[in-house]
Parts: C-alpha cells; sequence; structure tokens
C-alpha cells in the first residue's frame, strides 16, 4: 500500500509500464460477470490499449463530447425542474437520489444513444444500483469459492438473478443500436447527420488484435463493457457532486462567491443557464471542482496494480505479481503538499499555479490522484470534469443551497462497493445528506 506521492510517482510515471497490470479477478466479481471483459481488469497489453484507445478517439474524444450537449442540457434540465417541484412543497429535499439518477440518465445516454425515455433511464440506474449494492453480499465467495455454491446456493442464485436483470435490461438496448447501425450504413451522410455516436455504436464496431481469442465481441461482452462504462462514470460522478454540495452547503460564503462569478460570466440570456463555452471563465468554479476532488476523492483507494518483474520501491522488494494499491485519500491529504489539508479551501487552487494550470494527470508531479495517474489513469477524466463543472454552475446558478434548519451538513463518510470491486467509496453519510443537504429555494 503506498501513501508517498513521490513513491507513487517513480511507480505509476518513471516505470509505469512495470505497474500497469493487473491481478485475476476476484470469485466474488465473476459470479456476476463470466466474460471478464472490463477495461479497469483487463491485463496490460493490445487489448487494453485498443480498448482504451477505442474510448479516446471515440466518445470521449473532445469533438465527440461536444455532440452529447443535447444530452447534458436535457439531462440537467429534469433534475432542475424535479428539484424546483420539490422545493416548492416547502419539505427537505432528498438531493442524493435524484443525482444518482441524473448520472445514470447522462452516462446511459453516451452509452445507448440520445432517445432514451426516461422509463429506460430508470430502469438502467435501478438495476445497476442494484446490482451494485449486491456486490457487498457476495463478497463471501472470493474465500468460499465451489464450497460457497453448495452452502451458499440461495445467494449464489440470486446473484445469478441480478445478472440476469441486467441482460434482460441492456439486451435489447444493444440490438436496438445494432439494428440502427445496419439501418444507417443503407442512408447517405445528409440523412444520418443527426444520429449520435454511442459508446455501444464504437464496441459493435471492434475488432480485437490477430493474436487475440476472438475477433469481435459478443452481446454478453458488451453488456459487460456498458455495465463499467456506467458504474466508472456514474457512482464516482455522483460521490463527487454529493460532496462538493455539501461543502457548499456547508460554507455558504464560499457559494455565495461562486454565484457571484457566475453571475459576472452569465449576462445575456440567463433564463438559459451556463453554457458549456461559459466555463471556460470560471476560475473559481474550476478551483472548487478539483479542492472537492482533492478533499473527498470518490474513491480512498486505488484499483489493485500487479506488477510484471521483481521491483523495488525505495527499500522495499515488490515480487512479481505482487500486488499494489495506492492511497488516493492520503496523498491528496499530505501536509507536506498541502496547507491545512482536512480543510476545503478553493483558493489554494488560485494561486500563481492556478487551476487551469494544475496538472491533474500527474505526468509532471503527482500532488493528488483522484482518477489515478499514469498509464491506468481513468480514460474519462476529461468528461468528468466537464460534468462536474456543468452541473455545479447551473445548480448553484439555478438555486441557493442550505441546510435543513440550519443545522448544518454531517461530513462523516461512508464505506460503499462500487464498479465490481470491494472498494472504499466515501460519500457523505447518506441519511444524513438525503435530510440535511439540499432545500432548493
Amino acid at each position: 500500500m503506498v501513501a508517498d506521492r513521490f513513491i507513487a510517482y517513480k511507480a505509476l510515471i518513471q516505470n509505469g509500464a512495470t505497474f500497469a497490470d493487473r491481478p485475476g479477478a476476484i470469485a466474488a466479481a465473476r459470479v456476476l460477470d463470466k466474460s471478464q471483459n472490463s477495461i479497469s481488469s483487463s491485463s496490460y497489453g493490445p487489448t487494453l490499449r485498443l480498448l482504451r484507445g477505442n474510448l479516446a478517439t471515440g466518445i470521449f474524444h473532445p469533438s465527440r463530447v461536444k455532440s452529447h450537449a443535447h444530452a447534458l442540457k436535457r439531462v440537467l434540465q429534469t433534475l432542475q425542474n424535479r428539484l424546483e417541484l420539490l422545493s416548492k412543497s416547502g419539505e427537505p429535499v432528498q438531493v442524493l437520489e435524484h443525482l444518482q439518477l441524473a448520472m445514470y440518465s447522462l452516462l446511459a445516454s453516451l452509452c445507448f444513444g440520445d432517445k432514451l425515455s426516461q422509463k429506460q433511464m430508470e430502469e438502467i440506474e435501478e438495476v445497476e444500483h442494484r446490482a451494485t449494492l449486491h456486490l457487498s453480499n457476495i463478497s463471501i465467495f472470493h474465500f468460499w469459492k465451489s464450497f460457497s455454491k453448495i452452502v451458499l446456493r440461495k445467494r449464489r442464485a440470486w446473484s445469478l438473478k441480478i445478472r440476469k436483470d441486467q441482460e434482460d435490461v441492456f439486451i435489447p438496448l444493444i440490438r436496438e443500436r445494432k439494428k440502427l447501425k445496419e439501418e444507417r450504413s443503407t442512408k447517405s451522410k445528409m440523412e444520418d447527420q443527426d444520429d449520435v455516436l454511442s459508446y455501444v455504436d464504437t464496441l459493435l464496431d471492434l475488432r480485437f488484435p490477430a493474436n487475440h481469442d476472438k475477433t469481435q465481441l459478443t452481446e454478453r461482452d458488451i453488456l459487460s463493457f456498458c455495465n463499467e462504462f456506467l458504474n466508472a462514470g456514474a457512482g464516482t460522478t455522483t460521490t463527487a457532486l454529493e460532496w462538493i454540495l455539501a461543502n457548499l452547503v456547508k460554507y455558504p460564503e464560499i457559494q455565495e462567491k461562486l454565484f457571484m462569478e457566475i453571475k459576472g460570466v452569465v449576462r445575456d440570456g440567463a433564463d438559459q443557464g451556463v453554457k458549456e463555452d461559459d466555463l471556460q471563465e470560471m476560475p473559481y468554479l474550476k478551483a472548487i471542482i478539483l479542492e472537492g476532488l482533492r478533499r473527498h476523492p470518490p474513491t480512498h483507494v486505488s484499483l489493485p496494480h500487479a506488477v510484471t518483474e521483481d521491483t523495488t520501491l525505495n527499500e522495499y522488494l515488490v515480487p512479481k505479481q505482487g500486488t499494489v494499491v495506492f492511497m488516493l485519500a492520503d496523498i491528496g491529504w499530505d501536509p507536506n503538499s498541502w496547507e491545512d489539508p482536512m480543510a476545503f479551501k478553493p483558493e489554494r487552487f488560485l494561486s500563481s499555479s492556478g487551476g487551469d494550470s494544475f496538472d491533474i494527470t500527474g505526468s509532471r508531479e503527482i500532488k493528488m490522484m483522484p482518477f489515478g495517474v499514469g498509464r491506468r489513469m481513468c480514460p474519462g477524466y476529461g468528461l468528468a470534469m466537464l460534468i462536474l463543472e456543468y452541473f455545479v454552475a447551473n445548480l448553484i446558478w439555478s438555486f441557493e443551497w442550505k441546510a435543513v434548519d440550519g443545522n448544518g451538513v454531517d461530513l462523516s463518510e461512508k464505506a460503499r462497493v462500487y464498479h465490481g470491486y470491494e472498494e472504499s467509496i466515501t460519500g457523505s453519510n447518506i441519511s444524513q445528506v438525503e435530510k440535511q443537504l439540499g432545500q432548493a429555494v
């Protein structure tokens, strides 16, 4: 376990190839996914580079992200309408569940196309959230393995039912995109210009390297990648949004300063809210997002890295195939890197180095790594930053956020299971936040 930023830099940047592999999937994860296809768990090599390259040049390419502006605006508008309607009752608004649905809806649009109905989006959110929460109940399979098939057959059957539920929701959507792709091939470019590329579209076209055991993805493979895409994006982004809004409620002076910055930028057409182009003129907003990710990284511990050869980190020998994890929260809380590290101070990113010039990729140095760094860094970090900036700016522009009855916000943490691995995901205590976080005024 590595909590030192200099050792992390030596491992992930200077010796990136050695630390870029993954250990095998745990037994508990295999219960829900027999195909075992995911970018996060793939071994380092040509297949991983193909899969990450598909994301980088496809769905996460800046030109592609802009094509999804309609989905971004539509999901935000739905969230704002819900919060406005609920706030008129005069009762506290349980914000978390609406943030979660909004993030799943947005990622579902990117994954399956921008023409999903609200009912389909809710079905996706429900089945994914249920599967994620259920992972904590099947961790015992990792220790009992084959014996658990007999002793825990009911729990195993329930796990397989959840996987079947995912198939029932996802497979029809995958087939619909495949049908649309076939129809698209018979249309002219002019007829097809309004159709937005989805993640599934890129997977349908994907072909594995020659040395792979198969040439193209099956429906089950595509389902697994979609499952990863939704959970990796929606879970962490919801958690980050929750933390940032909680701190803006706890520190109203920061919220007010952000509101005044937005007011200075959004002049004409204010009724339409903050646009993507406006975000470039809001340094304090960027500072708040960076400080939120530093102080409250959505995951405290990185996914495990497996080394490909015997190597030494400082005086410690890490044997070949040894597992190394990086303590993301501790690195971002290092008092040698940050003054008063446990305080929420966005101004620290407004110094001469500034939020715009801060290197969140860690290529120059590591001071925080909420998205990881190096060859295994989250490929969607650019999109995640855009989503966080866009939603925080518009939610602060549209509503004043206050704690219920002036009781403040409880920033205690709660561990949650996320993305097929038993990781510690921190979020404000859910029951407290649902009671306290936001009355939209």
